[in-house]
């Protein structure tokens, strides 16, 4: 391949691909034409960014899931715009290929498409994201209307969408039944709006495999079955540091076991005196 054609606007792969410049989502649009699945992953800081961004990982989501995953919550609804735009600015800073989503989070845009732009662009002048993410169907049609008008990518969330915990009565699975009519016209009319992928999570595969032919963008399944354009997980989850993972979640690494053997070796070498040995000590 020739170093032309690998740095085209649509490179041959999106996951793996070279690192000469961000992936757009004309580069998602193109995979989804040549039936290419990719991975997307949540990053909340620029070290761990880093890493995800050199492996190749194409598109990563600063996701409201840094409520638990970072600050503590039992939820994704105590989280701000504050509190997620240092986190967002440390992922573009370590990334130099991915394309960088930042969650719009809970109260930031529901209330009119004017909180959703303001929202939006603190998150895209601020800390330099290049999309970004909010959940709901047709409700949210204004607000995804203004922020495309303004020229900022918009990602959709159907299915279960963790900001409505509440009104669904826990976390629970969406789209069975007459209800998978709803979820699909919600996604042809986020396609329709300009959304430029749509978050499927935990929806019943058939219905995801449904919608995923259904429309022309991409489709990013979590819980969702193996047929969508992509797949997401929280980064806690798959590298295993989540005590209780939901069903979808493959665990691909024990990062929390490695930790603990790590920080005990440590503790007890300081302990017994071992650490910091001459080789870790200055004269």
């Amino acid at each position: 391949m020739s170093s032309t054609s690998r740095n085209s606007s649509s490179p041959t792969a999106l996951y793996g691909g070279q690192a000469g410049r961000r992936v757009t989502v004309r580069d998602l649009a193109a995979a989804k034409d040549r039936g290419e699945k990719w991975p997307m992953v949540t990053a909340y800081d620029a070290m761990t960014a880093k890493v995800f961004d050199e492996a190749g990982i194409p598109v990563m989501l600063v996701g409201d899931s840094a409520a638990m995953v970072v600050y503590g919550y039992d939820s994704t609804l105590p989280v701000s715009v504050d509190d997620l735009i240092p986190l967002t600015a440390a992922v573009v800073r370590g990334s130099s290929r991915a394309l960088v989503v930042a969650d719009l989070p809970f109260g930031s845009y529901q209330a009119s498409p004017q909180d959703a732009l303001a929202s939006a662009a603190r998150f895209m002048k601020e800390a330099g994201a290049h999309a970004v993410k909010l959940e709901g169907g047709r409700r949210v049609l204004p607000q995804i209307d203004l922020l495309v008008s303004a020229g900022i990518p918009v990602m959709g969330h159907l299915g279960l969408t963790p900001q409505s915990v509440n009104a669904f009565g826990g976390y629970r699975v969406q789209g069975r039944g007459q209800s998978g009519d709803e979820l699909m016209a919600d996604a042809k009319a986020l396609e329709h709006a300009g959304a430029f992928a749509v978050v499927l999570e935990c929806v019943p595969a058939d219905l995801a495999a449904r919608v995923t032919a259904a429309l022309s963008i991409p489709t990013i399944g979590i819980g969702a079955g193996p047929s969508t354009d992509a797949q997401v997980l929280v980064w806690q989850d798959l590298m295993g540091l989540t005590p209780h993972p939901a069903k979808f979640v493959k665990k691909y690494f024990d990062l929390a076991g490695e930790m603990d053997h790590a920080v005990r070796a440590f503790a007890d070498e300081v302990v017994s005196g071992v650490f910091p040995a001459p080789e870790h000590s200055y004269s």
